[in-house]
């Protein structure tokens, strides 16, 4: 089970990093037409405040357990994807963008299963 949580920790730091990384880098007007139209609804410091978060958390999910320093930081990272997840289908849910929830909730049961498999019996 180890594996299995390491592999969705790596997974959802890879998206996580990406989709963050994307949201800092490039200008609102830039993300609208691959991201949709619930950005408009954001202010572009909202999104690049939301992009650092992202990013944090990736960061979060991998490096403490790696390094050995404050391992319980992996698990409440995942909380906070998960909490990020609810957020995005509400954002998603007023453009009824369903492909987009759909893709929401798969991530943000994937971090729920690495915070319940970190947390519980499979801790650090």
């Amino acid at each position: 089970m180890n594996i299995v949580l390491w592999s969705l920790q790596a997974l959802l730091a890879a998206v996580f990093f990406g989709a963050g990384r994307t949201k800092i880098a490039k200008p609102k007007e830039e993300l609208v037409a691959p991201m949709g139209e619930w950005v408009n609804s954001f202010p572009a410091p909202g999104l690049k405040f939301l992009g650092l978060v992202e990013v944090l958390g990736a960061v979060g999910l991998i490096v403490p357990p790696l390094v050995g320093v404050a391992p319980v930081l992996s698990p409440l990272a995942a909380v906070g994807i998960v909490a990020i997840m609810v957020g995005a289908i509400v954002a998603h849910a007023r453009d009824s963008a369903g492909a987009k929830i759909a893709m929401n909730i798969v991530l943000g049961v994937l971090a729920a299963v690495v915070a319940w498999g970190r947390f519980g019996p499979y801790a650090f």
